[in-house]
């Protein structure tokens, strides 16, 4: 039953239409229960099914006036179906609709998420596979630190994402049950049998306890790996504006025919698109402090969390299924030049051999102190006056005392970065 709400576009899930008709397969569905028990005649379950329907419009006209939207929903079923609707949300409250239809839409939600993610997974993996051996320089606090490739850093997001998509599959795990437990939880005016019936038609858990509402713990929940999957998102997008920065350059997001960077100046190439992922994922992780403060109810309930449930939980899924199609498009058009990338590790003289460096004096004799004193030393010559770190190196007495010209030789080798990728990608999974 819960496939029917599944659709191309994840803003249709959060629309009026759909949620009515949710709405409506949830009271239909516990009527049937009622009728299987005994409680409703089967004459009347037949008239339900038939005649049971609704307009929008309708709705939103009797709400205007009841200021209620579930009345308003009844109201305008009963009026289809005629005096067999009194048999409609039997023993019922509105929570045991709207909190389990909340869940049904939670779900399907999760679902084109999780589609997405599968989808920048692929790219991921082509990219880190493509670019294994592609060496480009690692930096830590922005500064160069010693290289890497290309390709372990999409392996590093690829890694992440898969995380990503566990914990979307858990939260939607979690927010997979209903309740129709009646006004605070405990069934006093329904079967407990039509919880379990209806639940299991709809493709959900029952609630294994609850007041007159689903706990908002498990909204938390779901909304805090919808932020992490953004925070994720703004890292690589991020990582990407970084490395488009002109005196970088090392790649660039897809800049399509036709495309202006600026309004006054022809020559530029702007990486929009992250900069549109860094700044929409902000909103998505603000959502997540409300839903925090949702959980906090006053005893068995109150409804400060649904207005605000109303903007978080369809602005956070559509925002995200958006990230994730811009992403994918990103990373499917990425340019990435390896030229510049080795420029790149060119750039500092080979500063970033002097761990090598200090690590083979201490095999030769220095205490640490003393190595770390050497090689910072020269570093420092090469950052202030250029020239390179192996030409010092070579030139040195305090080193080449201790060091032959095919030793310094040999720890001036990119490759020595590079001899254990093959076991970070099989230790990732990625052979």
């Amino acid at each position: 039953m819960i496939d029917r709400y599944s659709r191309k576009e994840i803003s249709d899930i959060w629309t009026l239409e759909n949620k009515f008709k949710i709405w409506l397969d949830i009271e239909i569905a516990a009527c049937e229960a009622n009728a299987q028990l005994g409680i409703i005649p089967q004459e009347d379950l037949k008239i339900i099914k038939e005649k049971a329907q609704f307009t929008v419009s309708r709705i939103e006209e009797i709400e205007n006036q009841v200021h209620h939207d579930v009345i308003a929903f009844l109201t305008c079923v009963s009026e289809y179906v005629g005096p067999s609707s009194r048999y409609i949300h039997y023993g019922l409250t509105s929570s045991d609709i709207v909190d389990t239809a909340l869940s049904i839409q939670m779900k399907q939600a999760g679902e084109i998420i999780l589609n997405d993610i599968n989808q920048l997974l692929a790219i991921l993996k082509k990219l880190a596979l493509n670019y294994k051996q592609t060496p480009c320089m690692g930096r830590s606090h922005g500064v160069h630190a010693e290289p890497t490739t290309f390709g372990t850093k999409m392996a590093l997001y690829y890694h992440e994402f898969l995380r990503n998509r566990k914990r979307i599959q858990d939260a939607i795990d979690d927010i997979a049950y209903g309740k129709l437990s009646g006004a605070v939880g405990t069934f006093s005016n329904i079967d407990p049998r039509v919880e379990t019936i209806v639940c299991e038609k709809l493709g959900l858990n029952p609630d294994p306890i609850s007041t007159q509402i689903i706990q908002r713990d498990r909204h938390a929940y779901y909304m805090s790996a919808i932020a992490i999957c953004a925070g994720t998102l703004d890292k690589l997008a991020t990582e990407i504006r970084h490395l488009q920065r002109t005196e970088v350059r090392e790649v660039e997001e897809p800049f399509q025919k036709g495309q202006k960077g600026s309004s006054a100046m022809p020559h530029k190439r702007n990486p929009v698109l992250c900069e549109r992922v860094s700044g929409l994922s902000r909103v998505i992780k603000s959502n997540m402090m409300v839903a925090l403060d949702n959980m906090t109810l006053w005893h068995e309930r109150d409804i400060s969390h649904s207005s605000a449930e109303r903007i978080i939980l369809p602005d956070s899924t559509i925002a995200l299924d958006y990230l994730l199609a811009k992403m994918i498009f990103i990373l499917d058009n990425l340019h990435v030049y390896p030229d510049a990338m080795m420029k790149t590790i060119e750039k500092t003289g080979g500063l970033f051999y002097s761990q090598a460096l200090l690590l083979k004096l201490v095999e030769k004799g220095y205490t640490r102190e003393e190595a770390y004193a050497i090689v910072q030393e020269i570093a420092m010559n090469v950052w202030h006056n250029g020239g390179s770190l192996k030409e010092l190196s070579l030139n040195d007495t305090r080193i080449n005392t201790k060091l032959s010209p095919e030793e310094i030789e040999e720890i001036f080798k990119l490759d020595n970065f590079l001899h254990n990728i093959n076991h970070i990608f099989k230790k990732a999974g990625l052979e």
